[in-house]
């Protein structure tokens, strides 16, 4: 068996305060992790720190990029034991989408008829939670996920496991 690890986060951006608006929830983003140290960290989101309107598929950095820029980000991360051809399957599909990356597209739209509770979906086009959602699903780890994914839905996972609350910065040293 190997952990997985599914990091909510909320960085104050004017994007994820619009998300907070629509959801009511603490937390607007959700990347997968494949390693306790957040090193393998991935999501769909902004692809340059400073440019919110460009955005795809990141391999997200706590030192680098939006979570550098954004240093009191608020997080949530929990682990999420699965047996290990479920994590060579994760690595797969992940390293599918980031050997393909400008095939992919953020899917904008869909994730603001969310707001509406109106599914868009698009081949190859993701916003975080569905990106999250589809790896899970492609790995034969959950297929039970709503239709109309919101980054918090990730907490009723059965078998999920906090691990660790607070600001992201200071979670390597937790």
């Amino acid at each position: 068996m190997k952990k997985i690890y599914i990091v909510l986060t909320y960085t104050g951006t004017i994007l994820s305060k619009l998300v907070k608006i629509y959801t009511k929830k603490e937390y607007s983003h959700v990347s997968i992790a494949l390693d306790e140290d957040l090193n393998e960290m991935y999501s769909f989101g902004r692809t340059f720190a400073y440019c919110p309107f460009i955005a795809g598929f990141v391999h997200e950095e706590l030192d680098k990029g939006t979570f550098k820029r954004f240093k009191k980000t608020k997080t949530r991360i929990y682990s999420l034991q699965v047996p290990d051809e479920k994590y060579e399957k994760v690595i797969d599909v992940i390293n599918n989408i980031k050997e393909h990356r400008k095939e992919y597209d953020f899917n904008i739209i869909g994730l603001f008829c969310v707001a509406i509770n109106l599914k868009f979906k698009r081949e190859k086009s993701f916003y975080c939670a569905e990106f999250v959602k589809y790896v899970l699903e492609q790995s034969n780890i959950n297929k039970s996920l709503p239709e109309l994914i919101k980054p918090e839905d990730f907490k009723e996972l059965k078998g999920i496991n906090v691990e660790y609350s607070g600001i992201l910065k200071e979670y390597n040293s937790y």
